[in-house]
């Protein structure tokens, strides 16, 4: 290995902490933006639907359609049709981890939500207490137990829906006093810890007697987490019995047949069939299965197969058949089914695997619901047949990239699945299944696609492999670093450490050159085949970090706890060769020379702890040595947002952090593409944005759900979040954020310049279900306007014109829908603040009629042509105008020419499809009018002989210009289509795509234009023949048009 120099400035210190008292000193009011002038931006759920972890399921007796479920970071979830689509009811009120769910058996309205999972992987996030509905879900009342962090198990009395139980694991970094079990005997109003070990020790599991609400039985876990180990099991894991409500405990960890000490987490169930027949599944040396036949005074071990006690601290959970006294499931890898009181288990699957709980109606025990870490799965078959997780947005994604496809790919690595590459906007109109794919590297990754090829995707994944995946040939190719598989120890062993989540990144100034950080930085050129160190190691290297991670019973190296290592690298996209990397043992280097010399430029003193994970690194855009940082210490208790900004390289940092909320630590922090001074963070419970360079910041949640925010990426204008539960949203328009200025927050309106907008095929059939598809990108431009306020008095009007002025389509808040003239005025719905407005880039379609019946011809007007266009906004006569382009797809080889001949063809045939029904309104309109002259010609037998030769021979051009039998979609089927049917189908024939005309479109058009000018000119010829002499008939005749009876 190559030497590697140092560079440590002897005033950094100094400087540190400097900045650091400047920071707090600062009093200056920076500026800020209200959000009603840009919340006209919203997110959009782009998908995959796929599921995440859940750790929590119910059902609800007498119901066997409606199901709840909890995950890992997406909150509370409710199916109402047997688990084939689901919907968040948690929003608006919590969100992100839940440890469990219960339903009042005796008052199905009631429910109870307990926040922070209780399956306590590295990925782990926290909750914030307890929380109660009392209608089905559609509202939330905070109940308390804040400090509970975890919460394993809810217990609701049968009888009583406001005696209630609560097991809570507690802190899982710091010892804390808020752990045990609870009650409440008021639904929450206030609680008693009535079951309390330690400050160490939580309750992981509680079971109530189905026979006898009196009787319940719990556990409790020693469990604790840092940043570079897990460890299970303790003196203060135990399993406790009380006869009385909880009042009173008896520990009954030491019955005879249990195994010796020390234990890690217990997992216990009671049989409705049998109080006094109890199982155990109990984590320890020699644990396994037990049961007792005398309600817990002695047991007997039953079964000690592994795969039922393989990685115990993640399942551990065991649940007794409702009917059946010998049947009795244990959650794990796979779950195990024995009927026979546990001696044997048969093992099976749910449609994803790690399983982690069950529920089963206590009236049919055919049906049931699993957790697992693809989400919850229901059976009405005892576990036969499941229904799917592809149809739960609750996605956990580490990081976020995108390619240079178009339109562009976005890619995560989904944690307890596969990586993923998914369109962000496509053909149809929504983003389903059929438009995302895994790619390369597995659950922890980064992914890199290959600037050059968008088909080569380079992704990591644990203990440091890492794959190159070409999907042109679906294959695969491993590239590790160095190919030594460390699997069952602890990172000790490895030759270059890294970490679950480690880094990888393609070279701005290079596309050849891509990074990979594992202690060292290390780089290839040529697409793995070889890799070069260029750094010595980056991080702290302390010994105690870097150990085997498990604790005293069951040791666990997946690599999630695998410490050290470097977790960030980011290049200067204004210099090549400046290089930034963090690692996750707190430590920030940059060389500047592409990896020659390295610089420690670690924040000092009091404003970064010692073991800061440094998550994120986002270099400026707009300015050399500018970079953003941003870290947590969350696993180590301290809930503190750290973001940094360093304008001189990081010889100086500031703490920039003021309007986060204290508990809200940070994940990710991006500068805008486009506006200087305009920031993104990405925080365990939200979304910030800063206009000032990170003085200050505000929410920018808008409608984005509460889940944790792993991830950003700024790319075209867009914004895109990698969530650790609700999958990716985006922003797909960021000029509001870019325009925003004292002047616009001072008008009374405003109008934003558009964005540009791609002129794309985005179609497909009916509405789009939300809940089983990502929402697609807006068909169209995307106009924002601001109204400080409107009322019902006000004017609004906006007008889409051509380059030249000509007028494209006028919008009106006055204006009421006219689905005959699609030239009218149009709707248009305005409030007050932002207002978003979606234009579909279609001149207005053909004037259509009352009762008219087309064949597979949509009433769709052309599309404009790419190029320049105007957008007007009009408030009470002033008016405020701006320009905009709409931009050719780039995949298309077509000319400017093509365009303008799809274009002129369409409205050519639109006007002629037009000419053939403003024909048959008239005709119709005639038609109503001699019928009314015939009702009064009764007593005139030649007037009336005319009339009905004339309504004869209308009704015969009517008919060769329109089917007028056709009343009903399919009817066309039955009676040919007419001359205005084939016309308009020509239409919507001839832009399917954005294509000019085929020459038999050409020739078509000008038989049937020739086939209507025909009848159009026997209509005049009847109606100049007819129409005068009914006239005068009429009037020598006298006949009474208006008359009136006393």
């Amino acid at each position: 290995m190559k030497p590697f120099y140092f560079l440590f400035p002897l005033f950094l210190l100094c400087l540190f902490v400097e900045s650091g008292q400047a920071q707090r000193k600062k009093a200056t009011q920076a500026p800020t933006y209200e959000e009603s002038l840009y919340n006209s931006m919203q997110w959009r759920l782009v998908g995959p639907f796929r599921g995440g972890r859940a750790g929590t399921v119910t059902g609800v007796v007498g119901n066997p359609n409606l199901y709840y479920m909890g995950t890992a970071g997406g909150g509370v979830w409710k199916s109402e049709d047997a688990g084939n689509t689901w919907e968040c009811i948690s929003d608006g009120y919590f969100g992100g981890s839940i440890g469990t769910v219960a339903v009042s058996e005796s008052d199905p309205n009631v429910i109870y939500v307990g926040e922070g999972e209780q399956t306590l992987r590295g990925n782990v996030s926290s909750g914030n207490g307890m929380w109660k509905s009392t209608d089905a879900g559609n509202t939330w009342e905070f109940i308390g137990l804040e400090g509970s962090e975890h919460i394993a198990r809810i217990r609701i009395h049968p009888q009583d829906p406001d005696i209630v139980y609560v097991a809570a694991i507690g802190n899982l970094w710091i010892p804390n006093e808020t752990r045990g079990v609870y009650r409440t005997v008021d639904g929450g109003k206030t609680w008693e810890q009535i079951l309390y070990v330690s400050d160490k020790a939580g309750a992981g599991d509680l079971i109530m007697d189905p026979n006898n609400p009196r009787i319940l039985y719990a556990s409790t876990w020693e469990m604790k987490r840092n940043g570079y180990r897990m460890d299970s099991g303790g003196p203060d894991s135990r399993m406790f019995k009380s006869t009385d409500g909880g009042d009173h405990w008896t520990d009954v960890s030491e019955a005879p047949g249990l195994p010796g000490f020390p234990w890690g987490i217990v997992g216990i169930a009671v049989s409705p069939m049998d109080s006094n027949r109890v199982w155990a599944i109990i984590e320890a040396a020699d644990g396994g299965v037990f049961r007792s036949e005398d309600g817990g005074k002695t047991w007997k071990k039953i079964n000690e197969n592994r795969a039922l006690r393989q990685r115990a601290w993640y399942y551990s959970r065991i649940y007794a058949d409702p009917q059946n006294a010998d049947k009795v499931y244990v959650m794990n890898v796979s779950y195990g089914v024995s009927t026979d009181g546990g001696k044997t288990f048969e093992l099976k699957n749910a449609p994803h695997g790690d399983h982690h709980d069950l529920w089963i109606d206590p009236e049919n025990n055919q049906r049931m619901v699993i957790a697992d870490d693809g989400g919850a799965q229901v059976s009405n078959d005892g576990g036969e047949n499941w229904t799917t997780y592809h149809n739960q947005p609750t996605a956990q994604f580490y990081r976020v990239t995108t390619d240079n496809h178009f339109p562009y790919r976005i890619y995560g690595a989904q944690q307890d699945n596969s990586t993923v590459r998914i369109l962000h906007r496509t053909a149809g109109n929504s983003i389903g299944e059929q438009d995302w794919e895994p790619t390369a590297g597995g659950e922890s990754a980064h992914l890199a696609p290959d600037p050059k090829n968008n088909d080569i995707v380079y992704g990591g994944t644990y203990k440091g492999y890492m794959m190159r995946m070409d999907h042109s040939v679906d294959q695969t190719r491993s590239v590790n670093v160095w190919p030594d598989n460390p699997a069952g120890s602890g990172a000790e062993v490895m030759k270059y450490r890294f970490n679950w989540n480690f880094p990888i990144a393609f070279s701005i100034h290079d596309p050849n050159r891509l990074y990979a950080g594992s202690n060292y930085l290390h780089v290839t050129e040529n697409e793995g085949q070889s890799w070069e160190v260029i750094s010595p190691d980056l991080t702290r290297a302390l010994p105690e970090t870097i150990q085997s991670s498990g604790g005293p019973i069951t040791q666990d190296n997946t690599g999630a706890e695998f410490y050290s290592n470097l977790f960030a690298i980011s290049e200067s996209p204004l210099e090549q060769g400046v290089i930034w990397v963090g690692s996750d043992d707190g430590l920030i280097h940059v060389t500047r020379d592409n990896g020659q010399t390295w610089e420690n430029v670690t924040p000092g003193g009091k404003l970064s702890p010692k073991l800061n994970m440094i998550n994120c690194i986002d270099t400026s855009p707009f300015k050399k040595g500018t970079a953003y940082v941003a870290a947590t210490s969350y696993k180590f208790g301290d809930y503190t947002p750290y973001l940094y900004k360093t304008t001189d390289y990081g010889k100086s940092w500031t703490l920039i952090t003021r309007g986060i909320k204290q508990n809200h630590y940070t994940r990710a922090i991006r500068s805008d593409k486009t506006r200087e001074g305009l920031l993104y963070a990405g925080t365990e419970w939200g979304m910030y944005v800063s206009f000032d360079d990170g003085n200050t910041w505000q929410s920018f949640q808008l409608n984005l759900p509460v889940t944790s925010i792993r991830d950003l990426h700024v790319r075209d204008n867009d914004l895109i979040a990698a969530t650790h539960g609700r999958s990716f949203w985006m922003i797909d328009d960021l000029t509001p954020l870019h325009q925003l200025s004292d002047a616009v927050a001072g008008s009374k309106f405003h109008l934003f310049t558009p964005d540009d907008a791609y002129r794309m095929q985005q179609s497909g059939w009916g509405r789009p279900n939300l809940k089983l598809e990502g929402e697609n990108h807006p068909n169209g431009a995307i106009i924002h306007y601001y109204l400080r306020e409107a009322s019902d008095a006000d004017t609004v009007l906006l007008d889409i014109l051509d380059a030249g002025g000509k007028p494209v389509q006028r919008f009106s808040n006055k204006a009421t829908e006219d689905k005959y003239d699609p030239a009218a005025v149009r709707p248009l719905k305005v409030q007050s603040g932002g207002n978003r407005f979606i234009w579909d880039l279609r001149y207005p379609g053909f004037t259509a009629f009352e009762g008219m019946v087309l064949y597979s011809s949509p009433n769709v007007g052309p599309k404009a042509v790419p190029g320049t266009y105007r957008v007007r906004l009009t408030v009470n006569g002033e008016s405020r105008e701006e320009s905009f382009q709409v931009l050719k797809d780039p995949r298309l080889p077509n000319s400017e020419t093509d365009y303008q001949k799809q274009f002129d063809f369409l409205m050519k045939v639109r006007d002629e499809v037009s000419r053939a029904n403003e024909a048959i309104v008239k005709i119709r309109k005639l038609k109503k009018d001699l019928a009314y002259l015939k009702a009064k010609s009764g007593e005139y037998p030649e007037l009336l002989s005319r009339i009905e030769t004339f309504e004869t021979g209308l009704s015969e051009i009517e008919n060769n210009i329109h089917m007028t039998k056709n009343q009903s979609r399919q009817d066309p089927l039955n009676y040919g289509i007419r001359i205005n049917n084939r016309l308009a189908f020509l239409m919507a024939d001839s832009q399917r795509g954005d294509y000019p005309p085929t020459d038999q479109a050409l020739a078509f058009f000008s038989e049937v234009r020739a086939e209507l000018q025909t009848e159009l000119q026997a209509l005049g010829k009847t109606v100049q023949a007819e129409l005068g002499g009914i006239n005068e008939m009429v009037k020598e005749a006298g006949v009474p048009l208006l008359s009136w009876e006393e």
